[in-house]
């Protein structure tokens, strides 16, 4: 019987682990909209709108992490995105459930969003506020072929 617990367990993780990315392009955006009230202290999301405390969020998804003009972020969000990171819908999800493991040495001081269906929604807001950022998440590289 103990043989049979550990492949159970494995598979759990797996399954939680796999599916975090699917639910998050799943949110409700209405949902969402309600769950940034908590972010909304820190960020600002209107189209060029100053940044607050936090950065403006209006097209974060897509856009290479620590480059929003006018804001000063950590060390740890400029190296990462000097080093290519993009804030996509899974790197987001992953950074939304905790924000310090996820970039060690980033300033949020926000604990994070622990329920994986409230990230989803929060995520999908942030998507339906420039529907364009989330197909442009990655930028191609110099060998992929040039967009028609």
């Amino acid at each position: 019987m103990r043989r049979h617990s550990r492949p159970a367990l494995a598979a759990a993780l797996a399954s939680a682990f796999l599916a975090a990315p699917a639910l998050a392009q799943e949110g409700d955006p209405v949902a969402g909209e309600k769950a940034f009230r908590k972010c909304a202290a820190c960020h600002s999301i209107e189209p060029g709108a100053p940044s607050k405390i936090g950065p403006n969020l209006h097209d974060v998804v897509g856009r290479v992490t620590g480059t929003f003009e006018g804001f000063k972020y950590s060390d740890a969000m400029t190296k990462a995105g000097q080093e290519g990171h993009v804030w996509t819908v899974e790197e987001l999800n992953i950074y939304l459930e905790n924000p310090k493991t996820a970039m060690p040495g980033n300033k949020m001081t926000f604990v994070g969003v622990k329920k994986p269906e409230e990230r989803a929604d929060l995520i999908a807001y942030l998507v339906s506020l420039n529907p364009a950022g989330a197909r442009r998440q990655r930028p191609p590289r110099p060998t992929d072929p040039s967009p028609a």
